[in-house]
């Protein structure tokens, strides 16, 4: 953008800091409905943000998100004056989502778009066995773990990062596959992988050891088998102040204790 910005729709997280943050910024810049905004401009944490892209999957109007949370890795820092100059003069990072067709033991198929991560989770006690095909290659004929989950560059900062999966910078054009408490094999880690891959992965012993996949807030129980791949086809636009410097909090937050 290379003027300012008059039509902004604000969203906010229903936490005071975030009610508060909107009901100055709305008095200051008008409220805009979301179908006529330029931007939306969303105030809270990382769930929010979370909620506000999947509420905007389809309009590919660009999200810009003020920190009003805790830790809001992908946020701008929160600053009333000048938003329509800080708009206009941000830069823009299209993220893609993830994927996921779940076919469960029934075989009902249920799709579902993930912007974090998708992952598969152990239902019971007992420890799942998930076989991991990448595109046409069985790449682990066995894994026996907790669960198993694929990550995208905006997402691996969440889930990932707490299972001791890599931090991928965003426009790195590739996904982190990372095990969840793998007992064997034990010494694997997860794999960084090409974004154009296409994962699957089939449940072993599906009704001894069973497994539940979730997809950001959609979750599916009892899976016999799950697809997930990267769709280009839906393109999501974040922006961001150019001193936010990314790279520098990507190479910090790795480095942290």
């Amino acid at each position: 953008m290379t003027r300012p910005v008059d039509r902004i729709h604000f969203a906010a997280a229903q936490t005071p800091a975030a009610q508060q943050a909107l009901a100055v910024l709305t008095k200051r810049y008008g409220q805009h409905p979301a179908d006529d905004a330029e931007v939306v401009v969303t105030l809270g944490g990382d769930g929010q943000m979370l909620e506000t892209l999947h509420a905007h999957l389809d309009s590919g109007r660009p999200i810009y998100g003020m920190n009003r949370g805790s830790v809001g890795l992908l946020l701008n820092t929160y600053r009333e004056d000048a938003l329509p100059a800080r708009l206009a003069a941000a830069e823009q990072v299209v993220l893609h989502p993830l994927r996921m067709q779940a076919t469960c033991r029934d075989d009902s198929v249920t799709e579902a778009l993930s912007i974090n991560e998708v992952s598969l989770l152990r239902e019971t006690r007992q420890i799942a066995k998930i076989q991991i095909t990448v595109d046409t290659t069985v790449r682990l004929p066995e894994l026996a773990c907790d669960g198993v989950l694929v990550a995208t560059p905006a997402g691996s900062t969440a889930y990932n990062l707490s299972a001791h999966g890599p931090i991928v910078p965003l426009g790195s054009d590739v996904l982190a596959l990372t095990p969840i408490s793998a007992f064997r094999p034990r010494r694997w880690r997860g794999a960084l992988l090409p974004h154009a891959c296409r994962i699957r992965f089939d449940v072993l012993e599906a009704e001894k050891r069973p497994v539940a996949a979730v997809a950001d807030s959609t979750e599916i129980r009892a899976v016999r088998s799950v697809l997930v791949h990267e769709d280009r086809t839906v393109a999501l636009p974040l922006l961001f102040d150019p001193e936010l410097n990314l790279r520098e909090r990507i190479l910090k937050e790795q480095f942290e204790s």
